[in-house]
């Protein structure tokens, strides 16, 4: 079977400017975990969680640029951690216990992207939002230095497969991928491509889901925001907007197509 993103994550600086951001912007519930020891906050909407917010503090770092983060889901943490390093990637922070919850790892893959892996407990997993509910994660993306070799990885380790090829004429492919549950679909492009802004760093961005991006646009500036990519129809209907929040964080939203 294969394995996608499973759970969603912001380690920011301040947590109270962070939650009334979003709370704001995208409209989620947003209330503590309970977990002792720390401040770990869930966020979501009808009752199930899409994902949590802590400080770069509360996880025991200096003070950092705030950033989102992705866990995909594994069902034998150590032996994909082995994996990962035999295969050129990076164990940035080893297996860790969340205890009740699961086990967790942070790692790059060979061009450096962060993202971090979740082998769930044996407790029953918690109910999900579909994917194209408001305030889940309609989109995965991901911009990296060699898309190709980059799919390659994922497709070996997580059983990803490919979807539909974009041709963005000089920007090079936009390809899509897909596993047997749509919720983990998403794409990938180069980010070394002419009309792509420079300095940026590869990495993974996720497509928060809301019913109206106009709306969400104006809310994004009321909050604080910066908006860096106004509105934009994507292929196959969908309206996307990318922005950084009011404390320089990069994310990005999106309004499924009509029907």
């Amino acid at each position: 079977m294969a394995d996608g993103f499973i759970w969603y994550e912001l380690v920011t600086n301040d947590m109270d400017k962070a939650v009334d951001f979003y709370k704001k912007v995208v409209g989620w519930a947003i209330k503590d975990s309970g977990m002792p020891g720390v401040r770990y906050m869930l966020f979501g909407k009808d009752g199930k969680d899409v994902g949590g917010i802590m400080t770069w503090a509360g996880a025991g770092a200096p003070r950092m640029p705030p950033e989102w983060m992705g866990h995909i889901r594994t069902a034998q943490l150590d032996a994909e951690l082995q994996a990962v390093a035999a295969d050129g990637g990076v164990i940035v922070k080893p297996a860790q216990d969340i205890p009740g919850v699961g086990r967790f790892a942070v790692v790059m893959d060979p061009q450096k992207v962060k993202y971090l892996l979740f082998e769930p407990g044996r407790r029953e997993a918690p109910p999900r939002l579909d994917q194209m509910a408001v305030g889940s994660v309609g989109w995965h993306e991901l911009l990296t230095d060699d898309a190709a070799k980059a799919f390659d990885y994922y497709s070996r380790h997580y059983g990803w497969r490919k979807d539909y090829a974009h041709d963005m004429g000089a920007m090079g492919i936009y390809q899509t991928f897909r596993t047997d549950k749509p919720l983990y679909s998403g794409g990938m492009m180069n980010l070394k491509a002419p009309g792509m802004p420079e300095g940026i760093p590869p990495h993974w961005k996720f497509y928060f889901v809301v019913d109206d991006i106009e709306a969400a646009q104006k809310r994004v500036i009321d909050a604080g925001g910066k908006i860096l990519l106004p509105p934009t129809e994507t292929p196959g209907g969908s309206r996307i907007l990318q922005a950084a929040d009011d404390q320089d964080c990069k994310f990005a939203l999106m309004q499924g197509p009509r029907s």
